[in-house]
């Protein structure tokens, strides 16, 4: 079956993606961990407190299960894309609770100090993110799934308004539709016909979501950015194999197959690294940063598994490195996608494109 008939397969069934899927999946498990690690960190300087008493303890995974179920209450009982982040960012939270026992679940004398813990936690939420990335990536939006998204926003319209941030949302999300897919034309009608409101729910995620992308955007462009990717990756790759022998030597914590795999995936980091670093002194900057994602995504999915098997949670400054270095390269990568599409777009008319122009209309308050 291919590609496009699965797609329409899927649309029929009701499978229609959320173009914010991979937004609100990060939210979810960037809050997840944070929990995971506040939680440890609590609890540590607390002297591991019993709450209950009388033969009775109340693990910390049943408040974690209370607010999964608020999560899905959320989704449930509401419409439309605002109540998402919220969503993500409660059921997050909970799913960190939950998972942060996860020792008691799979030991027979319920130990919660289990070693292997922080790589089982680890790999979950590394789990968690390939599949979302595998959903979100496998085939291209199909532009009635970006039309459906649309109309999730004139669902909230309709019944409360739209403020003009969420209206220019829309507009933008319709701009991509072509004018061959049925319905775009009554989506755009109906957009127009949601009353104006400048009242919206609070949505601190939103807000800190695009200060982070605003952050990543100018650190991405800065000139000296690349150089001090290349540095940052070149000293993880040798600093990680030094921590794990380092780790073993004085304590005996790291297994040989640990230290064997903390230096294969920094030696194939290291791989990745000067690859790009050579890309980039050829002037081919798309495939350095695509080669420098992978050495990220290395140190991601191998190296750090293997370092939160020995060291458990004392991995997190790495695990946190790896994942400024991700966000800034994805930065530049979309940076450089959309540098490509006007180039194109210019092309195609014969003009050379204009940086002082917005790519979209000033006035959001027309929806294309």
């Amino acid at each position: 079956m291919s590609s496009s008939a699965r797609s329409s397969y899927l649309m029929r069934a009701g499978l229609v993606r959320n173009v914010r899927s991979a937004e609100h999946l990060t939210t979810f498990v960037v809050s997840g961990v944070a929990t995971v690690l506040v939680t440890r960190l609590i609890l540590s300087l607390s002297g591991y407190p019993q709450i209950g008493g009388k033969g009775l303890h109340i693990a910390h995974v049943l408040p974690g299960g209370l607010l999964m179920l608020v999560a899905i209450s959320l989704l449930l009982g509401y419409v439309g894309p605002v109540v998402r982040p919220a969503a993500a960012l409660v059921g997050g939270v909970g799913f960190g609770l939950f998972i942060d026992e996860v020792g008691k679940f799979v030991t027979s004398d319920n130990d919660y100090f289990y070693q292997p813990t922080a790589a089982i936690v680890y790999v979950v939420f590394v789990l968690i993110v390939l599949a979302s990335r595998f959903l979100a990536t496998r085939r291209p939006i199909d532009p009635r799934e970006q039309l459906a998204n649309v109309i999730d926003h004139a669902v909230e319209g309709v019944a409360g308004g739209l403020s003009r941030r969420r209206l220019a949302q829309a507009s933008e999300q319709l701009r991509q539709v072509g004018p061959e897919v049925a319905g775009r034309q009554q989506t755009r009608e109906l957009l127009a016909a949601c009353p104006a409101d400048e009242v919206e729910l609070a949505a601190p995620v939103d807000a800190a979501w695009r200060t982070i992308q605003r952050g990543f955007d100018r650190l991405a462009t800065h000139p000296l950015a690349p150089r001090v990717a290349v540095v940052v990756l070149v000293i993880q790759a040798i600093g990680a194999p030094v921590i794990a022998a380092g780790v073993r030597f004085d304590n005996g914590v790291f297994t040989d197959f640990a230290v064997l795999g903390v230096v294969a995936g920094s030696l194939l980091s290291a791989t990745f690294t000067a690859r790009g670093a050579y890309q980039l002194r050829k002037k081919n900057r798309p495939r350095a940063i695509r080669l420098f994602e992978l050495a990220v995504l290395v140190s991601l999915l191998v190296t750090q598994v293997f370092q939160f098997a020995g060291t458990q949670f004392a991995a997190v400054g790495g695990m946190l490195l790896d994942l400024v270095l991700l966000g800034l390269l994805g930065a530049e990568r979309d940076r450089l996608r959309r540098q490509e599409t006007e180039a194109a777009k210019a092309k195609t008319w014969g003009l050379p494109p204009d940086s002082s122009r917005p790519p979209f209309p000033e006035d959001p308050s027309d929806p294309v």
